[in-house]
């Protein structure tokens, strides 16, 4: 029994300490991050980087951009629909927006086993936090403490639509090219909302998971790249998240490329 008593006034102890320690971390490593205490302080650092790249490749070689430098605030109401469900199918969380948004304990659990043990927990909170976390690494967040507190800071700020479009809008393909407006423009030479289900199923390889913009841009492996993009459109209709038939009359286009030559 003494013994019993001895684990339990330890394991209370730890928890003391715990809720001691856990604070002044958070609060440390909150010190040494930008200001990320709504959206406009986490696009006003966004368009800082992403401009600032953009002017350096247009000065460095003194040539005329193909579109516009200035970064303007991402809008989940412009993206197609159909490219939203292509990008959470392939984050592995199709019921993204199916779900309530993950906060309160389960969310600070989702941290805490991220930072401590490594640890990934399935659902769509899941999706939230990479999300999150890929934001924070385009503001050059990347240590583990930090980062930590910067996805925390982040999620508190967007909501999960804005999570998907401040995603898509920074996704770095090669100097200059930001965005999934910007690689909509490079690989298509059109912009994103002229795009045809196909197209937009192509545009999805570019992105990660898979990131075959080089293929894509260099037309290599065509029969692979349809061949994934097919099978794409087939689990959104497995998903009910497209209708059979606009599947068929995409997956019947050749690859866009290939058109091209």
């Amino acid at each position: 029994m003494g013994e019993v008593k001895s684990v339990l006034w330890i394991l209370l102890f730890l928890l003391g300490l715990a809720g001691v320690l856990l604070p002044v971390a958070y609060l440390y490593n909150a010190s040494k991050l930008p200001q990320l205490d709504s959206e406009y302080d986490v696009e006003k650092l966004l368009k800082n980087s992403i401009e600032g790249e953009r002017m350096s490749l247009v000065v460095g070689l003194m040539v005329k951009p193909d579109r516009p430098i200035t970064f303007t605030r991402p809008d989940f109401a412009r993206l197609p629909k159909d490219l939203v469900a292509l990008y959470i199918t392939q984050m592995g969380c199709p019921t993204y927006f199916q779900t309530p948004r993950e906060d309160g304990v389960a969310w600070a659990w989702r941290l805490l086993l991220g930072v401590t043990v490594n640890a990934r927990p399935g659902g769509d909170g899941r999706c939230e936090r990479l999300l999150a976390a890929r934001i924070a690494l385009k503001l050059g967040v990347n240590e583990s403490l930090p980062l930590a507190v910067a996805i925390n800071k982040i999620h508190a700020s967007l909501q999960k639509d804005q999570l998907i479009a401040y995603d898509l809008a920074i996704i770095s393909f090669e100097r200059g090219v930001v965005g999934v407006e910007d690689v909509a423009y490079k690989l298509f030479g059109k912009e994103l909302d002229r795009l045809q289900l196909a197209e937009l199923a192509e545009l999805q390889l570019a992105l990660p998971p898979h990131n075959y913009y080089g293929a894509l841009k260099r037309c290599q492996n065509a029969a692979i790249i349809k061949q994934n993009r097919d099978y794409m459109l087939t689990q959104l209709v497995e998903l009910d998240l497209l209708t059979d038939e606009k599947a068929r009359n995409a997956i019947a286009q050749p690859v866009t490329c290939m058109q091209r030559r």
